[in-house]
């Protein structure tokens, strides 16, 4: 197990998050939570998907199935679903603060310049 890979515990409060195989046949070749860290890795560390170790699977089975949850929308629902968690136990904070000095915008965004004569 790699040092950013889920722990036990992690993987078993998450797992029954994520959706449950629709096909029927034998089990993967690739278990779904080393796909899942090796999904971690490269987005953690940012290298290229070929880059990703083998350990975590290849790196072309790593990427379709990143690649098919983000079609379909998987991700944004197992990131509801860890919001909605987090917020009924209060780990979220929902309240958020915009300055007016922060907010600058380039010269030119004020229009063209105007000529006196």
């Amino acid at each position: 197990m790699g040092r950013g890979d889920l722990t036990d515990e992690q993987w078993a409060a998450r797992e029954p998050l994520l959706p449950k195989r629709t096909r029927a046949g034998p089990p993967p070749v690739w278990p779904r939570r080393q796909l899942i860290d090796g999904i971690r890795f490269r987005v953690r560390t940012g290298v290229p998907w070929r880059d990703v170790p083998v350990e975590y699977g290849p790196w072309s089975r790593v990427c379709d199935l990143f690649r098919r949850w983000q079609r379909e929308g998987t991700w944004h629902q197992v990131l509801a679903r860890l919001q909605s968690l987090a917020d009924a136990k209060g780990a979220v904070v929902w309240d958020m603060s915009v300055d007016s000095t922060m907010c600058r915008a380039h010269q030119l965004a004020a229009g063209p310049a105007s000529r006196v004569t």
